[in-house]
């Protein structure tokens, strides 16, 4: 059942099972894939992006894949509004030019053409 499915991660997680982890970090079929969804999943990775204020390439990587599940562009941007509460404004302002840069938007130089 699927009470056993999230028991039996939760205690393999718990000990460190090297045979999960490793089907987990390969992004392989997993508990995550078939409960979640390859959309939601996407953007759970893009929140945990934010969370950790990861380089720009991973911010790049975390939306390119959020895109390709189908993910809209309002979606990500919904991620990182909904992080707000939990990784506080500070981050969010700071992840903000890195996730729009991920969505070809470039905020900065966008500014820089609204100040006189």
């Amino acid at each position: 059942t699927s009470m056993d499915d999230f028991k039996e991660h939760l205690r393999r997680l718990a000990v460190h099972d090297d045979a999960l982890v490793e089907v987990i970090v390969s992004e392989e079929e997993t508990l995550l894939a078939s409960t979640l969804g390859e959309k939601t999943a996407a953007l759970v990775r893009i929140a945990a992006t934010i969370a950790v204020d990861a380089a720009p390439s991973t911010f790049q990587h975390a939306v390119s894949a959020a895109l390709a599940a189908g993910a809209s562009y309002d979606e990500i941007v919904a991620t990182l509004e909904a992080v707000t509460p939990v990784t506080g404004t500070a981050r969010v302002v700071q992840c903000a030019p890195k996730l729009a840069l991920a969505l070809g938007y470039d905020v900065e130089e966008a500014l820089e053409e609204l100040d006189p």
